[in-house]
């Protein structure tokens, strides 16, 4: 592993566990990211894990051994990582996140197989965890979005990867561009489908908002908007639980969606016709929203 530490860090520090591209290097990840230097900037510990020499620079997501606790594999190489971490440099263990850009892995080193060691994580073009599962490092029907289960199906492959596992679930992002040719977006829907099952909530009931760089569009499920700043208030974890009644896509009367409110995309079933005067408007082939 590498590890980049500010020379002023915060009292404890944060970790943030930075995963590099399939592909890619521990250090082509530190040049080609900002997260050391918004490191220097909030004093957080950013850890850059290395993919195992003869692997191509790829991570192991499809073994047992990797997509089940403490069984070995890459997962464990890197909670024994954040557990260094911890132990040597005193960092706080309540602010532990994860971020990895995917392309050709999937999410089976997201937070999801180390739920007792990560508060959050985010992924960016990934896949379901498990989705990989198997002999070969490569999935084809996976890659290209043809691999469909049920939100309890993908659920129940986190839940094996922990089996008794009670503790809080960490707080995750999905990130997934509609050009990707690589690992085909359909596989955004199938991860929307996984985490909001494991966590509890609907995944029809999104609060839904364009985001900067247009067409970009964010749905949010239960308290994730406040735990990951984008509340603009200050990040916080103080929900442990999914909420009794997460908040629904805004509507306008019966049929009719209210304004910023989603009203088509690929596997949407809800209204599509906006309020008056507000237009369905496609973003992209997943999300149409009234504007």
């Amino acid at each position: 592993m590498f590890v980049y530490i500010p020379d002023q860090i915060a009292s404890p520090p944060p970790v943030l566990v930075a995963l590099h591209y399939c592909t890619g290097t521990a250090q082509a990840y530190y040049t080609g990211t900002q997260y050391a230097s918004l490191a220097d900037q909030y004093g957080y510990i950013v850890i850059y894990p290395n993919a195992p020499a003869g692997a191509g620079g790829c991570w192991d997501v499809h073994t047992n051994a990797t997509l089940t606790h403490n069984a070995g594999g890459d997962s464990l190489g890197i909670a024994s990582t954040v557990r260094y971490a911890l132990s040597t440099w005193g960092a706080d263990a309540n602010r532990v996140s994860s971020l990895a850009q995917l392309r050709s892995d999937d999410d089976e080193r997201s937070p999801w197989c180390l739920s007792h060691i990560f508060k959050g994580g985010a992924a960016f073009s990934g896949v379901p965890y498990g989705c990989f599962e198997g002999p070969d490092m490569w999935n084809t029907a996976c890659a290209l979005g043809e691999v469909i289960k049920t939100p309890q199906e993908w659920g129940d492959l986190v839940r094996s990867g922990y089996p008794g596992f009670t503790g809080t679930r960490p707080k995750m992002q999905v990130w997934h561009g509609t050009i990707d040719t690589t690992l085909y977006p359909e596989n955004l829907w199938e991860e929307i489908k996984q985490w909001t099952n494991v966590l509890g909530y609907c995944k029809h009931q999104f609060r839904p908002r364009p985001i900067l760089p247009s067409p970009t569009t964010c749905n949010t499920s239960g308290d994730v908007l406040t735990f990951f700043g984008l509340d603009t208030t200050t990040p916080s974890s103080t929900v442990s639980t999914p909420p009794t009644s997460p908040t629904a896509v805004p509507t306008g009367g019966a049929g009719t969606v209210a304004e910023y409110g989603q009203c088509g995309g690929i596997g949407w079933t809800g209204a599509t016709v906006c309020v008056s005067p507000f237009t369905c408007t496609v973003l992209n082939s997943y999300y149409s929203q009234c504007l």
